[in-house]
């Protein structure tokens, strides 16, 4: 979430946090595990004074100085344009705290649009963290366990066949020609024919015709029943004899058989498979449960991630601003929204006076025209539509156009509306301003016209409407920012900030 003044921005990126190597020492040590991070804090907390002093507070909030260098590292890096330095950043980070003060003091966190948001990006970054490689290796051998027992005693086989589609409406006569066929070609096999050349030449089944009719390795009940039962009857290098399925007549010629290969043969394709399906957040999930079930109804699902969030942050500082950026971020969303965007947005009475106060700051450097540019399929329709306009409001115009020229399924108009300077429209430049241009007249009409009014300067505010708003939000967050800054005490330790490196100093 960022501001739209400070550009606060935030990543989304995962921790590799390693926690124990199994689920069960897990939940044997999970109280003596938190009963240690709430210690790690308290420590922490009483140390934060000497190894990690207050730059400022804001509102009686302390603002760290490891918090402030991991923001402004963060919005200074190389790939920002418009650097800021410590002093310059430092005001703006003012800003940005007393609007999360403001936004905490109206409850937004309580908010359940936020809580869902905030918990789903905590989660992300937390789910991860708890799935260790002994857990991965866990999954891999369970997985591998139920693939084994699915196979079972049987094993893989691949087939190759050749088939003749034939459906189960199909007449008598149809049945008796495919019949022929498959025995043709049979005949032609058992007399020494190439089966892959044939299937390639024959077989109706488009998937494997192309490969010589091969199949991929399969278990049982993996197929239609006819087929299965003449599949496994199979010794590798045995062929079948043409058999009915409800897909068609088959010939099968078995190209081989197997047991499933061993774990360590197939544990790459297994990890690769968890890594594809994202399965490490299920076993995530089946840790968070277990730990929950274990705690006989002490802790809840929301209690235990947001442990496991804490703990993250104790050992990773990058980590734990990320959280409190993102959580102050959204609060700032929405704060900015209700008190700035939004409310510029929709505040027309403020839009028109703001306007009519700054009138000289929207002088247009050349002549606009205000209208629109039109294709008709009839002539006659040019007077039409100034009829149909003459005493219509601007805004009204599209949907007027709309009701009365193409509300059936033949459009007798194709029309563009706007305030349009010199260049932003073939049509108007060529029959306002008079310009040398060339225009494509659409197929199927026959004229291109105007209508509206040239202007040398906006009338009203909705003229220049986008620059108003815009220019109205930059004075709305203004008076927010110095309401703020008179509402909340703030104070600067400069001494501490005078020890922040900027980006100049960093890179030379």
């Amino acid at each position: 979430m960022t501001d739209d003044r400070h550009s606060l921005s935030l990543n989304t990126h995962y921790y590799n946090y390693r926690a124990d190597n199994s689920v069960r020492p897990l939940l044997r040590n999970m109280k003596i595990i938190f009963t240690i991070v709430s210690l790690l804090f308290t420590l922490a907390a009483g140390a934060q004074t000497t190894a990690d002093p207050v730059v400022m507070t804001v509102n009686g909030v302390p603002v760290y100085r490891s918090e402030f260098i991991y923001s402004y590292n963060k919005n200074n890096g190389e790939e920002v344009i418009d650097r800021k330095t410590v002093e310059e950043y430092a005001d703006l980070y003012v800003n940005y705290r007393l609007k999360v003060v403001a936004a905490l003091e109206a409850h937004l966190d309580t908010m359940a649009s936020f809580r869902k948001e905030y918990l789903q990006y905590r989660d992300r970054q937390v789910l991860p963290a708890i799935v260790t490689d002994a857990d991965v290796m866990a999954e891999a051998h369970r997985l591998y366990d139920v693939q084994k027992a699915s196979i079972g005693p049987q094993g893989l086989v691949q087939p190759a066949h050749i088939l003749l589609r034939l459906s189960q409406k199909a007449s008598a006569k149809e049945q008796e020609a495919a019949k022929a066929r498959i025995d043709s070609i049979y005949g032609v096999l058992q007399n020494g024919g190439d089966f892959e050349q044939l299937a390639k030449d024959f077989s109706q089944d488009p998937g494997t015709a192309k490969r010589g009719g091969l199949l991929p390795w399969i278990a049982v009940n993996q197929t239609l029943k006819e087929f299965e039962e003449v599949a496994f009857s199979l010794q590798t290098g045995e062929m079948s004899k043409p058999f009915l399925s409800p897909a068609g007549y088959h010939i099968i010629l078995m190209k081989g058989r197997k047991q499933l290969e061993p774990f360590d043969t197939v544990l790459n394709d297994i990890l690769k498979f968890i890594e594809r399906r994202n399965i490490r957040e299920s076993i995530a999930l089946r840790k968070v449960d277990a730990i929950v079930k274990v705690s006989d109804g002490s802790k809840t699902n929301e209690e235990v991630m947001q442990q496991y969030a804490d703990s993250i942050a104790a050992v990773d500082s990058d980590k734990k601003w990320l959280f409190k950026e993102y959580h102050d971020g959204l609060l700032l969303y929405e704060a900015s929204n209700r008190m700035v965007w939004e409310k510029a947005a929709k505040d027309e009475a403020g839009q028109e006076a703001f306007f009519k106060a700054n009138k000289k700051k929207y002088k247009w450097d050349a002549p606009r025209y205000r209208g629109i540019a039109y294709f008709v399929r009839d002539g006659k329709d040019v007077k039409e539509v100034e009829k149909c306009l003459k005493k219509l409001d601007f805004e009204d115009w599209n949907e007027k156009l709309h009701a009365t020229f193409n509300a059936d399924s033949t459009k007798r108009i194709r029309a563009e509306k706007g305030i349009f300077k010199r260049g932003d429209n073939a049509v108007v430049d060529r029959l306002v301003f008079k310009a040398d241009t060339t225009f494509k007249m659409p197929e199927g009409f026959v004229e291109a016209a105007v209508y509206g009014k040239k202007l040398k300067a906006p009338k009203v505010y909705t003229d220049v409407r986008g620059l108003v708003v815009s220019d109205y939000q930059e004075r709305l967050e203004q008076e927010w920012i110095a309401d703020l800054r008179r509402r909340y005490a703030v104070v600067i330790n400069y001494d501490v900030l005078k020890t922040i490196p900027s980006y100049a100093d960093i890179t030379k």
